[in-house]
């Protein structure tokens, strides 16, 4: 999450452009957090960002004066939420409301084509729970997210810590996305132990990639293709030997094509 804010370049194309959707945030706001990010985006002072939320806050019917960073310090909460109203716990809730939506549309058909395999009404129920438990994963992941955020920038963090010891620069620069990226992971202990696992796999080589160059020179092109086929021989070796280590959707698939 961390570089999808500000790293989205190490991130592969179609990663990022499924968080968009997942996210369902105003890209003018990630826009001004990165430029906070950059020093670009600074309160108390006219550096031309006004425009970017002004335009906000004409689309959602708010004071211009909320979008102008050297007039407003720091910009409400209520422009995070994008028109759920000013409530950061009402915020939430919508944000995993739409998020469990987004999340079924995509994991119960999946799951619904696993389990036609072996149709029976068994297979059907093990399908939509297993997607509502996908689905609750997601939704709290997201809704986590934005409630964090809220929290250190108005409900928890203002408290705790004074304007003079974290400024609302310090915060929108950097600590607000921190603090969601750190709790929203936590939702992961909705999903049964074995998924957890097949997410971490999936997230994992992801993470490690935004450490890494996203291009190599063409001569290093063989390390690749030496992993590549190492693994794919491995999975294969595998699925025939002991089909059993292989699970979730790539081990039902692996199984289909070669039994």
């Amino acid at each position: 999450m961390w570089a999808w804010f500000y790293l989205p370049e190490r991130l592969p194309r179609e990663y990022n452009k499924w968080i968009d959707q997942a996210a369902q945030v105003d890209l003018r706001l990630v826009e001004v957090l990165r430029n906070a990010r950059r020093g670009e985006f600074v309160y108390g002072k006219e550096t031309g960002q006004a425009p970017i939320l002004e335009g906000m806050c004409r689309d959602y019917g708010w004071p211009s004066v909320w979008g102008n960073p050297a007039q407003t310090i720091p910009i409400p909460c209520e422009m995070v939420h994008m028109g759920t109203g000013p409530s950061c716990h009402w915020h939430a809730l919508v944000r995993f409301v739409r998020a469990f939506k987004f999340s079924m549309a995509m994991y119960l058909p999946l799951q619904l084509l696993v389990k036609a395999r072996h149709p029976s009404v068994k297979a059907l129920k093990q399908a939509s729970r297993d997607a509502i438990r996908s689905s609750a994963f997601l939704g709290a992941f997201i809704s986590t997210f934005y409630y964090s955020v809220c929290l250190s920038r108005t409900l928890l963090g203002p408290r705790i810590f004074s304007r003079k010891t974290i400024s609302a620069m310090a915060i929108d620069s950097g600590i607000c996305v921190g603090a969601g990226c750190i709790m929203c992971g936590w939702s992961i202990l909705l999903e049964a132990g074995k998924r957890r696992q097949e997410v971490a796999f999936f997230v994992a080589p992801r993470a490690v990639a935004t450490f890494l160059p996203r291009r190599y020179e063409s001569k290093y092109l063989w390390r690749e293709q030496l992993a590549f086929s190492t693994s794919m021989a491995i999975l294969f070796t595998y699925a025939q030997k002991n089909p059993t280590k292989i699970r979730g959707v790539l081990g039902h698939i692996l199984d289909t094509v070669l039994n």
